[in-house]
């Protein structure tokens, strides 16, 4: 019984902390990455048609992988609630769709994987550290799983052992730079503008 209380007065305490100022930040930040992620496509296009003459096709996702994660670890370092992440990247996801997309309605399945891979990286401190060791933790998380469903999803399965590690590292550094390190920046600047002031 004091279980289901806890749980229950920790739903309250979530619900809480959604004040309409939040709901607009995670809804910006959505939006804005989610036409980030539109303009991205074309880009991903001209990338993959530079390197495919190369044999290196693949590596297009695996270097751009960062800029179609950032809306996760964003919103958490803005908004800090959690599943504050996973809201911004299914929205994201969907102003890419709606804006057409390369991917469709697929959009919203990597939107739910990223999503879910950014939000873990800050549970495993439980949701208290909004720093490096946070941006690190969803870096590893955003790219382990997300890299996992590429490898499924594009059938990476006849690649070479040493051609899926460094597709896997060249993806984590993408991650690390523009999820994490370009996040933790924007955040850090928006609040030093005091933009971010409860």
């Amino acid at each position: 019984m004091a279980k289901l209380q806890t749980e229950d007065e920790i739903m309250k305490r979530w619900v809480s902390e959604w004040h309409l100022k939040n709901i607009i930040l995670v809804t910006l930040i959505g939006i804005i990455t989610g036409l980030i992620f539109w303009i991205m496509d074309p880009i991903y296009t001209a990338v993959t048609a530079v390197l495919t003459p190369l044999g290196l096709a693949p590596f297009a996702g695996s270097i751009l992988l960062g800029f179609w994660t950032m809306a996760g670890p964003l919103a958490l370092l803005v908004v800090r609630i959690p599943g504050s992440g996973l809201l911004a990247e299914l929205l994201g996801s969907v102003v890419e769709m709606l804006l057409g997309g390369i991917w469709g309605a697929s959009t919203l399945i990597s939107g739910l994987i990223q999503g879910v891979s950014s939000e873990l990286g800050f549970a495993v401190t439980g949701y208290k550290n909004y720093g490096w060791l946070s941006v690190t933790l969803t870096s590893i998380t955003t790219t382990v799983i997300t890299f996992g469903y590429q490898l499924i999803r594009q059938d990476y399965a006849g690649f070479s052992v040493g051609l899926i590690a460094t597709l896997f590292v060249v993806a984590l550094v993408s991650v690390f730079i523009f999820s994490g390190v370009l996040s933790l920046l924007i955040a850090r600047m928006l609040e030093r503008a005091h933009l971010l002031e409860k």
